[in-house]
């Protein structure tokens, strides 16, 4: 059988993007239906809870060991053997008959999805060329950004006229189908182990990168403040562990040395803060929405939909921007612009004109996509191939755990404003005073963009070339 040489890198961006889709929408329609599921199994609603938390368990632990699986067995048999256990794991989260069983089966589902998501990153930068690495990252993105978008509202419609059990069915087609075109386009490519696999790290890292993701999902429930901080302490003591166990082991499971490469450590920490505010804003605006506006959540659906129009709107543009103006002043420009564009959230009010709400969310959605398309793309633009997996690896799981960490600072600021105000029920003020906390912290990202090299990113964007050309002319 004769393989298709060189598919169109849009072809290979949207497979990993499609099996991205599926495990975004998944985390997000569940939430709609637990209620539902709770009287089914015969359980308080609260004790659902587990059937979330146990999916980030498994995140946290089989992130880490993503790259060397994929070093060790290939980019695309780890990649596709990730969307069949998330398939298995799905077709037995439908077929559940207790909540044990559930759990079990979203521990199985989230071990799939964890080595989808970086293994798939690391697929793509594997099978496609430097000069379209900008335009697939830009398709690569979108899953990310109208997941939690679409969930909400198609779990309101499974729950509401099917029944809960079709919210896994539905990733039965769209997995096989991933398979299949995975085995089609997608070449198989391994690295070089550079060591005996961590397993001490790999146990560290699991316990500290677990504790952390439940502390910091748990501070955004009312209730449990204490618990939430004893997780984020335990996974603090255990995250000093694998740091002191990291700098003796030849080839850790995270591999903190990459921070010291500028393009990928001054990604991750510009990125980190950014993602701040990506992480709080479908966390605080429901909410705004639904408790400050008083409208329905049908309504509130409707108006957020803004920030996934926003994001497809920026994809085939990220390109032409780069070229013009370079990795460095694009990422200083656009932060400023998306960050403020999300902070206007905190002026918000009911009586401003809905369009215009709207625009202001669309624009705002634009320019932070824009922000991570550019630090998903210049995040590997000086690292080596040998690295490669590790560096998908490393970055995905700073990814996850800063996304977690947006959502405990919007709940903590929000319930900070409404302890101060003395009110149980979040006003107004409340809302505005977590958009402005979020937004601050996510500016100071612009003191690391500030870091970047002038000429960043050029082999990619081509933009020195450009530059170059001009300056012949001229002379």
């Amino acid at each position: 059988m004769v393989r298709r040489a060189a598919p169109n890198f849009r072809v290979i961006a949207m497979i990993v993007a499609s099996a991205m889709l599926m495990e975004n929408i998944d985390a997000t329609v569940l939430a709609t239906a637990l209620p539902t599921m709770a009287r089914d199994f015969g359980v308080g609603a609260p004790a659902m809870s587990i059937a979330l938390t146990s999916y980030l368990l498994s995140l946290a632990i089989f992130i880490p060991a993503s790259g060397r699986m994929a070093d060790s067995f290939g980019s695309r048999t780890v990649f596709r053997s990730a969307i069949a256990v998330f398939v298995v794991g799905s077709i037995l989260c439908a077929l559940a008959p207790t909540l044990s069983f559930l759990v079990l089966a979203r521990l199985l589902q989230g071990i799939g999805g964890a080595m989808m998501m970086p293994v798939g990153r690391l697929v793509l930068m594997r099978s496609v060329d430097r000069k379209d690495m900008v335009s697939a990252m830009s398709w690569l993105l979108v899953p990310a950004l109208i997941g939690p978008i679409v969930g909400p509202p198609l779990g309101g419609f499974i729950v509401t006229y099917l029944d809960w059990r079709w919210i896994f069915y539905i990733n039965v087609p769209i997995g096989i189908i991933g398979m299949i075109f995975v085995s089609i386009y997608i070449d198989e490519v391994k690295g070089k182990a550079s060591g005996p696999f961590d397993t001490i790290g790999f146990i560290l890292s699991g316990i500290s990168l677990g504790s952390l993701l439940f502390g910091f999902e748990m501070s955004s429930h009312e209730g449990e403040g204490a618990f939430s901080i004893f997780l984020i302490a335990i996974g603090l003591l255990f995250g000093i562990a694998y740091l002191r166990h990291a700098r003796k082991h030849p080839s850790p499971i995270m591999d903190f040395s990459l921070m010291k490469v500028p393009s990928f450590g001054t990604s991750v920490i510009a990125g980190s803060l950014t993602r701040i505010t990506q992480g709080a804003q479908p966390f605080l605006l429901p909410l705004l929405f639904q408790i400050g506006f008083g409208l329905s959540a049908a309504a509130a659906g409707q108006i957020i939909i803004a920030t996934a129009l926003g994001a497809l709107a920026m994809k085939p543009m990220a390109k032409f921007v780069f070229r013009r103006l370079g990795f460095r002043r694009s990422l200083i420009l656009n932060g400023i612009l998306g960050t403020i564009g999300y902070g206007l959230c905190a002026a918000f009010r009911p009586d401003w004109p809905m369009p215009l709400v709207f625009i202001v969310l669309v624009l705002s959605a634009f320019f932070l996509s824009f922000q991570f398309t550019a630090y998903n793309t210049i995040a590997y633009d000086e690292i080596s191939k040998e690295r490669m997996s590790s560096a998908t690896s490393f970055y995905t799981t700073f990814q996850q755990l800063m996304l977690s960490l947006g959502i405990c600072i919007g709940a903590l600021a929000l319930h900070g404003s409404m302890a101060l105000s003395g009110t149980e029920t979040p006003a107004l003020g409340d809302f505005s005073a977590a958009f402005i906390v979020v937004t601050i912290i996510s500016i100071t990202a612009t003191f690391w963009n500030l870091r970047f090299s002038p000429t960043a990113g050029e082999e990619i964007t081509g933009y020195k070339a450009k530059q170059t050309k001009g300056a012949v002319a001229e002379s």
